[in-house]
């Protein structure tokens, strides 16, 4: 990693998992290779960001208020809580996105932390010119997420062991990974990038 990095999970809450009320199929599958991936950031004193949808109960974000998607995530409910096995380390930064009634919130680059920040302020204050990115889901918020990523100039790689989508069409997911790769994302595996450590 010639560039100062940065692990950004998207999303990895329990509403988008097996059980909850939005799940995209296997989404849990991808905490353990998170879980390496953050390991990996913490050894090498490189920082760890966490997105969340983090919805007001009444946001046009969903069906019964002009959105297309069944209530999630709303704020301070346990289905907005992150997956129980992701072990996200002290001093993680958590970026709140869908705040406002208006507001989608698909992308990270939407969202701010509790200081009130964007994330890109929050990545250029730490000089991080380069983000690898997993989590959950791969044809809505991460692939938002990444296409704000580089429109905003940074490096991105995409881990792709560690991200899954809801492939709402068939294909969904693999037009997603598509756009990425368009807009100049890398793909990697946590391990490609774990194991070029050891």
């Amino acid at each position: 990693m010639e560039q100062r990095s940065a692990l950004l999970i998207v999303d990895l809450q329990n509403d988008f998992c097996p059980g909850g009320s939005l799940p995209v199929a296997e989404g849990d599958r991808v905490v353990e290779p998170l879980n390496l991936a953050i390991q990996f950031f913490v050894s090498q004193e490189l920082p760890v960001l966490a997105s969340r949808d983090w919805h007001p109960a009444r946001s046009g974000h969903f069906k019964d208020y002009g959105g297309i998607w069944p209530p999630h995530c709303i704020q301070g409910s346990n289905g907005a809580d992150f997956h129980a096995d992701l072990l996200l380390p002290d001093g993680a930064v958590i970026i709140s996105k869908g705040i406002e009634p208006g507001s989608d919130g698909y992308s990270a680059f939407d969202g701010k932390s509790a200081d009130g920040r964007t994330l890109q302020d929050i990545l250029s204050s730490l000089q991080v010119r380069h983000i690898f990115v997993g989590g959950l889901a791969t044809d809505y918020c991460v692939q938002a997420s990444v296409l704000g990523a580089r429109r905003a100039g940074f490096d991105v790689t995409v881990f792709t062991d560690a991200i899954a989508g809801v492939n709402i069409a068939p294909g969904d997911s693999e037009q997603a990974l598509e756009k990425m790769g368009s807009a100049g994302a890398r793909f990697c595996t946590v391990d490609d990038l774990v194991g070029t450590a050891r």
